[in-house]
């Protein structure tokens, strides 16, 4: 059961414009942050690239310069071993270069494939509680002052979902993601007034790698790509997301 009501896109999905604004991406260079870094520059922002691999980070800083939406910055910084200093330089930096920070999307997820509790190694369970809920709430945390230097901030956190991810072999990405619900919940109480908004959202199927990892006798292509996904967390940046605040954007069944 979500603990976040869920809501559904409006029957008329309104224009999402970032112009102007500042988003920050983790797992930029995954299936799902990618998209959301060229939907956020296509809508007129300037998008922060946050990833470990750095040289796919070049590629898609170039791709996005291309675009001619302003200039992207990426910032390199893998969430397994980051540190509360490295998420306060990372805000810090932000602070310095624009005053402010007007969304955060937290795109980055580790899935280590499924296998029942008995066998799974603990390095690899206390790996996926640390990038999937301790890395988001640290680097929220920091950022948390520039956030509020915003007139309209969003903060949005990817589920998965909940019905599949509690079944049995699941292990630490199913209890990891059952924590990030909650700690979007909590933050959101925090933060339920103001010009920060706190929302998730729960994707449908989509044609990512993880999708290829966790359901590895499916036909991954008959899955639409992260692309509407991205669309939609565009538009829970943008002013016209307030209609989902404090709650989860179910997608699983509005998208073809």
């Amino acid at each position: 059961m979500s603990v976040l009501p869920l809501v559904t896109l409006p029957a008329m999905t309104p224009e999402s414009d970032l112009a102007g604004r500042v988003v920050m991406v983790t797992g930029a260079t995954g299936g799902l942050g990618s998209a959301v870094a060229r939907a956020c520059v296509r809508a007129g922002a300037t998008v922060i690239l946050a990833g470990r691999r750095v040289r796919f980070l070049e590629k898609l800083y170039d791709e996005l310069k291309g675009l001619g939406n302003g200039e992207p910055v990426i910032v390199p910084v893998d969430l397994e071993s980051a540190t509360p200093t490295d998420y306060e330089a990372i805000a810090d930096g932000i602070g310095h270069e624009f005053g402010r920070l007007d969304g955060l999307v937290h795109a980055a997820a580790h899935f280590g494939g499924l296998t029942p509790l008995s066998q799974h190694k603990p390095d690899d369970f206390l790996r996926a509680q640390q990038v999937n809920v301790a890395a988001p709430f640290a680097l929220t945390q920091a950022c948390l002052p520039w956030l509020a230097k915003s007139a309209d901030s969003a903060v949005v956190f990817v589920l998965d979902d909940a019905d599949l991810t509690s079944r049995a072999h699941w292990g630490g990405y199913g209890v990891s993601k059952a924590a990030l619900e909650r700690l979007a919940t909590i933050l959101h109480t925090e933060h339920d007034k103001g010009a920060m908004r706190v929302h998730a959202v729960l994707p449908a199927p989509m044609r990512t790698a993880l999708r290829r990892e966790a359901y590895f006798g499916e036909d991954t292509l008959k899955h639409p790509t992260p692309d509407a996904t991205a669309s939609a967390i565009v538009m829970l940046l943008s002013a016209a997301g307030g209609f989902a605040r404090g709650a989860t954007l179910d997608l699983r069944h509005s998208q073809a």
